[in-house]
């Protein structure tokens, strides 16, 4: 796949993820571990009892880092050629927790063991994503940080439209780039609201073939 065709894909996911995870999951960022932190910190400050899943959110997204650099060290493939085989364990995550939620049906008891372990591996199928473009295709923007990619976005369109006297080189470059994840990350968590209230359980469905498409295109 053509590393400039992943990124925006990969965000369109994000979008889908997070959102259906926040939904039927009991209000958990499965692809923003600041959110999760700044919901706890708020809970703790009001005296209110932090969801589990959004504490243990933490310490299972360090792990599934960890296990892609692993399964990357193991694999001994550098640059692009690492995206495929770790494209494929995302999309095995992600069908994980289509499987899991369609036999359990976690979004009945959204604060539950269920929807805690179903939340658990969403939140390894983002790591590994995240992981993944680091990995393997250094200097790709995020595909979740929609904080950062706006600021770039706005900072980029206003260097194109300076054009005498721009404050950063190869801002239009910059700004199709940022401008594609913000819109892709959009439309995910538009798909994906919709996906839940459509399809229930079933919604985990949209971002696994978002995801399939991605592992055929690596092969392309």
């Amino acid at each position: 796949m053509n590393d400039e065709r992943l990124p925006p894909l990969l965000s369109v996911i994000a979008g889908m993820v997070d959102v259906i995870g926040y939904l039927s999951l009991g209000g958990l960022f499965t692809a923003h571990v600041t959110g999760n932190l700044v919901v706890i910190a708020a809970l703790l400050v009001r005296g209110g009892t932090p969801n589990m899943a959004q504490i243990l959110a933490v310490p299972v997204f360090i792990a599934a880092v960890a296990g892609v650099w692993l399964i990357a060290e193991a694999i001994d493939t550098r640059g692009p050629a690492l995206a495929r085989p770790l494209l494929l364990v995302h999309f095995l995550l992600l069908s994980g927790v289509l499987l899991f939620s369609v036999i359990q049906d976690p979004a009945a008891h959204p604060r539950g063991l269920m929807a805690g372990i179903a939340a658990m591996i969403a939140v390894s199928a983002m790591a590994c994503q995240f992981a993944l473009l680091r990995l393997a295709v250094p200097g790709a923007p995020s595909t979740a940080v929609m904080t950062g990619n706006l600021t770039n976005t706005v900072l980029s369109l206003l260097d194109t439209l300076a054009r005498s006297h721009p404050l950063t080189d190869g801002a239009n470059d910059r700004l199709k780039k940022t401008l594609k994840l913000l819109l892709g990350f959009l439309a995910g968590c538009v798909a994906g609201a919709a996906a839940v209230s459509l399809l229930r359980d079933w919604a985990w469905s949209l971002p696994v073939v978002f995801a399939a498409a991605a592992v055929t295109r690596s092969f392309q």
